[in-house]
């Protein structure tokens, strides 16, 4: 089994049929990751409609200028029916400079502590501001649960993140010839704080470069993994199936939440 821990089924034609596919692939539960607010209600939508299917609410830093009205009261009613698991994704983007850098500190800094008003987890996306990112974190006080959504940072990064008592969310760039330093960073980190993700439709793993990402192909980042580590597919499945159903509190078996704040034991090492 797999949990494809970060997806965008709201940029699907029809996201029923992106999870039919996953699940034929052994994939048993979504996560829908909302980077606005349009996105995050549509993400509740999905997840209240598909079975398997969980939703974040959050404010991507690239529209981190639209500020987080409304976020607050969209977690609250989706903490309520069990279909928002997660704050995120939330964080800071300084290759492409959307929004200008004080605004998505700013940003930041509110998500984070809705996370722990909420007690919900926290997806991080951070591309190029490492330092900016950990600093916020460290002075907002890192959420219980929080996890660094398509890692892409060396070994360096990874142990700054695992040392703050993170996750590390893998995406298919771990299949890329280019990406030599999060190979080893995935390598050396404990399968015990590794999840997996697609990121579709984006970021096509290796052997379907080129075509649209989707969910069913979270295997193919979950093979690569277990070659870093010298274990089999199999370990990894279970491995990351376990860390996301604890981390999000949801029921892989039955399609649920396990409770609106998640399940217990995560982040022991």
């Amino acid at each position: 089994m797999w949990v494809d821990n970060h997806c965008h089924l709201g940029d699907e034609e029809d996201p029923s049929d992106v999870v039919d596919r996953a699940r034929a692939a052994g994939v048993v539960h979504l996560i829908d990751v909302g980077t606005s607010l349009e996105t995050s209600r549509r993400a509740v939508a999905t997840a209240r409609s598909l079975p398997g299917v969980s939703a974040t609410v959050g404010v991507h830093p690239h529209d981190a200028v639209d500020g987080c009205d409304g976020l607050a009261a969209l977690v609250q009613d989706g903490v309520a029916d069990g279909s928002v698991v997660a704050v995120g994704e939330c964080g800071l983007d300084y290759h492409y400079d959307h929004s200008p850098r004080a605004v998505q500190r700013r940003v930041f800094a509110e998500q984070i502590r809705l996370a722990h008003d909420t007690g919900l987890p926290l997806v991080i996306h951070t591309r190029d501001a490492w330092e900016d990112t950990f600093a916020i974190l460290d002075d907002e006080g890192v959420p219980e649960r929080t996890v660094f959504h398509c890692f892409t940072g060396g070994p360096a990064e990874a142990e700054s993140s695992l040392a703050r008592g993170a996750f590390l969310s893998i995406s298919g760039i771990v299949t890329f010839p280019s990406a030599p330093e999060l190979r080893d960073a995935v390598a050396a980190a404990p399968l015990e704080r590794l999840m997996v993700e697609t990121d579709a439709p984006w970021l096509t793993p290796v052997p379907h470069r080129g075509q649209r990402n989707q969910s069913a192909w979270v295997v193919h980042v979950g093979e690569q993994v277990a070659a870093l580590h010298g274990v089999v597919v199999a370990e990894v499945a279970r491995a990351t199936t376990d860390n996301a159903a604890a981390f999000y509190g949801i029921d892989v078996a039955g399609g649920g939440t396990l409770s609106a704040r998640g399940g217990a034991g995560v982040g022991s090492d």
